[in-house]
C-alpha cells in the first residue's frame, strides 16, 4: 500500500475548515503570523503553500517581512508584538536565520503557546513530557497523522526511528510506542531496522535505506526529500527496492511533506480554539 499524503490532506482540510467556521461564528478569526527575514527561495515556496492552505480553510495570515540585513533587535521586536497581540494565534518563523542572528535567543523569545511549528524549547518540553505546552514539530506530527489516517495501529508495535534531529527524529520517537532511536552510525543498523514493525527514516541522506534494512510486513515512513542526479525528487529510502517488499510506504514526493502544512494550519486552529 502506498501511503499517499493527498487523502490525508483532504480530510484535514475538511476538519480544519469546519473548526474555523465554528470559531468565526463565535467572533474568533484564526490568524497566523508569518515572519520571514530575507527572501530565500525555499522559504518563499513554503510560504506560498502555507498561505494557500490557510486561505482554503479560513485562517487569516499576517506577514512580517524583514530584509536579510535586519538587526536582531528588530526581529525580537516583531516577535514581542506577536506575543502581545491576542488576535494572532500562531507564529511561523522561517529558519535558518541569517548569520547575524543568534538562533537560540530568537527562538526563546517566542511564546510557546504561539509556537505552532515546534521550534521553542518550551514546545519540545511539551512533547517530551506529554503536556499541552506549545505544539510538536509539524513534520514529526505529519508522520503520525499519516499512520492514523490509514488505520495503522501503534499500540504494541515496535518502531525504529532513524535520525535523531529535534525537528523530526526525537519528537517522532516520543509520539510513537515502543521505540528504538538510531542514526547512521548505529551498529548493525540494517538488522535493527528489520526488527521493527514501523520504520521512520529521517536521516537527511538520499537513498540511505534500502532492501537490506527492510523485511515483509513493515510500514515505512520516509521523511527525506532530495534532488537526485537525474534532477528528480527522492527520499531517504530507495523506493524501488522497498515498495515491492514492505506492507506500506510513504512516497517521495507526495507523502509526509504534503501533510506538514496541514498540520501547521491545524495547530493555528487549535491555538485559536484555546482562546474561546
Amino acid at each position: 500500500m502506498i501511503l499517499k499524503g493527498a487523502p490525508v490532506v483532504a480530510a484535514m482540510n475538511e476538519a480544519n475548515a469546519a473548526r474555523c467556521a465554528a470559531l468565526r461564528e463565535k467572533g474568533v478569526v484564526p490568524t497566523l503570523a508569518v515572519v520571514r527575514v530575507g527572501a530565500r527561495e525555499d522559504d518563499l515556496s513554503y510560504e506560498k503553500g502555507v498561505m494557500a492552505r490557510c486561505a482554503k480553510v479560513g485562517v487569516e495570515v499576517k506577514q512580517f517581512l524583514l530584509p536579510a540585513d535586519a538587526a536582531q533587535e528588530e526581529l525580537l521586536g516583531v516577535i514581542a508584538c506577536i506575543n502581545a497581540d491576542p488576535s494572532i494565534h500562531g507564529c511561523l518563523l522561517f529558519r535558518p536565520l541569517p548569520r547575524q542572528f543568534d538562533d537560540r535567543t530568537v527562538r526563546a523569545a517566542l511564546a510557546p503557546e504561539k509556537d505552532i511549528d515546534g521550534i521553542t524549547d518550551g514546545s519540545l518540553a511539551g512533547v517530551f513530557t506529554n503536556t499541552a505546552l506549545g505544539y510538536p514539530p509539524c513534520t514529526a506530527q505529519a508522520c503520525l497523522e499519516i499512520l492514523k489516517f490509514y488505520g495503522i495501529p501503534l499500540s504494541g508495535r515496535r518502531a525504529v526511528v532513524v535520525g535523531r534531529s529535534l525537528v523530526v527524529g526525537k519528537p517522532a520517537a516520543m509520539m510513537l510506542a515502543t521505540v528504538t532511536l538510531c542514526n547512521s552510525r548505529t551498529r548493525d543498523l540494517p538488522e535493527v531496522c528489520r526488527e521493527a514493525d514501523i520504520v521512520v527514516v529521517a536521516m537527511g541522506k538520499a537513498g540511505a535505506v534500502g532492501a537490506e534494512h527492510l523485511r515483509e510486513g513493515q510500514v515505512v515512513v520516509d521523511v527525506g526529500i532530495h534532488v537526485n542526479e537525474e534532477g528528480k525528487l527522492c527520499g531517504d529510502v530507495r523506493f524501488g527496492e522497498a515498495e515491492p517488499l514492505v506492507e506500506a510506504i510513504t512516497p517521495v514526493p507526495g507523502g509526509v511533506g504534503t501533510v506538514t502544512t496541514s498540520v501547521l494550519v491545524g495547530h493555528v486552529v487549535e491555538a485559536a480554539e484555546k482562546t474561546v
